[in-house]
């Protein structure tokens, strides 16, 4: 699978599949010096590919390890990593791979991204989240006084190595968090013929059938998906570099891939102030059904649809409904990084593979969703 970023007409980076970590050192060949940030928890996978990576080089390449937490994503810590590319010697032409989940990804590319100005950086992503949406498309950054990916910068990776086999180190509910961004995908593009949604719904469905439970590590329970699921993680992969393709400044239809986002980034600052544990992807998943109903509510889909996203949803072990009064979400969404002139751009649902983009006040869409709570 060879997926190309193109902007401007031009490539910027590249999606590639990779059945095993050792098919990863050739593509960094070309570049005189590499440097690896990884997440703690992801330290076996990091020390496997760093050591192919030193074998092929012919010397140690530095590796730099961090706690990856939505707290922990701060300027605080990309500080951190630019200090030790600093204290390692780091160049300008110096590639920085970095292997964990979006978390990791965005930080240490961002990092990248202001350290000297700008350094190239590739991505091994090794949650299904990351794999199908966070590091695919360039962009970076931190949270910031409360407010998620408040600072940032968008710049692609000139690699995204998709590996479908580190997922098996997963807790099962961080696969669940990435199960909504897939789904989410199918939603806003299925290609046609809502195939690959229906797929999608049907292999999570299996998988969480195993009753697996949420802290448990997948392993090789997943083993008999992975095929299927490295099928539709390309597929998914993808739509989203097409779509950051055709616009990768979120300046018209990149928009859309923040269907249940505006939703789910206020449910996650609620969470922290309470101090609950709700993942992105679980929030998420809760975002797309109160935009379900919010599109029902317009008439632009049935009621059945909305409640088929619902039970689908629900069935596939994903949380559905938001936890929280919906009133206490209007702070955190009215100031959404793509508001404008007071209104929010909802991505509503017309239909499987059917979404469009509608500017509404948050008053407004609260609301309406008032009938359901």
């Amino acid at each position: 699978m060879t997926i190309p970023v193109t902007i401007d007409g031009k490539v910027q980076g590249q999606v590639l599949g990779v059945s095993d970590l050792r098919e990863i050192p050739p593509y960094l060949d070309t570049y005189p010096s590499l440097r690896i940030v990884y997440d703690i928890n992801v330290r076996p996978l990091a020390m496997e590919l760093k050591g192919a990576l030193s074998v092929e080089r012919g010397e140690d390449v530095p590796a730099f390890a961090i706690s990856c937490s939505e707290e922990g994503k701060t300027l605080h810590t990309v500080q951190d990593i630019c200090t030790w590319l600093l204290d390692t010697s780091a160049q300008r032409s110096t590639l920085l791979l970095a292997i964990g989940g979006g978390i990791c990804t965005d930080m240490a590319g961002f990092a990248a991204c202001i350290y000297k100005r700008g350094i190239p950086f590739a991505f091994l992503p090794t949650t299904l989240l990351a794999q199908v949406d966070a590091a695919i498309g360039g962009k970076t950054g931190v949270n910031f006084q409360d407010f998620k990916n408040m600072l940032g910068v968008i710049s692609q990776p000139v690699y995204t190595f998709e590996c479908p086999t580190s997922l098996l180190t997963l807790p099962y509910r961080e696969f669940l968090g990435g199960a909504a961004e897939l789904l989410k995908t199918f939603i806003l593009d299925d290609g046609g013929g809502k195939v690959l949604y229906e797929e999608t719904v049907s292999l999570l469905g299996e998988v969480h059938s195993l009753g697996l439970k949420k802290e448990e590590r997948l392993g090789d329970a997943l083993l008999p998906y992975l095929p299927a699921l490295g099928k539709l993680i390309g597929a998914a992969a993808s739509v989203k570099a097409s779509v950051v393709s055709e616009d990768p400044y979120e300046r018209g239809r990149r928009k859309v891939l923040n269907l249940g986002h505006t939703f789910a980034h206020g449910i996650e600052h609620e969470a922290r102030v309470r101090g609950d544990a709700w993942s992105h992807g679980e929030a998420v998943s809760m975002g797309m059904v109160l935009c379900a109903r919010l599109s029902s509510s317009l008439g632009l889909c049935t009621e059945e649809l909305s409640d088929k996203i619902r039970k689908d949803l629900g069935g596939c072990g994903l949380p559905v409904e938001c936890p929280y009064p919906l009133s206490s979400l209007r702070g955190a969404m009215s100031v959404d990084k793509k508001a404008r002139g007071g209104k929010v751009p909802f991505i509503l649902i017309g239909d499987i593979g059917d979404v469009r983009i509608v500017e509404l006040e948050v008053e407004e869409a609260l609301e309406r969703l008032e009938r359901y709570y």
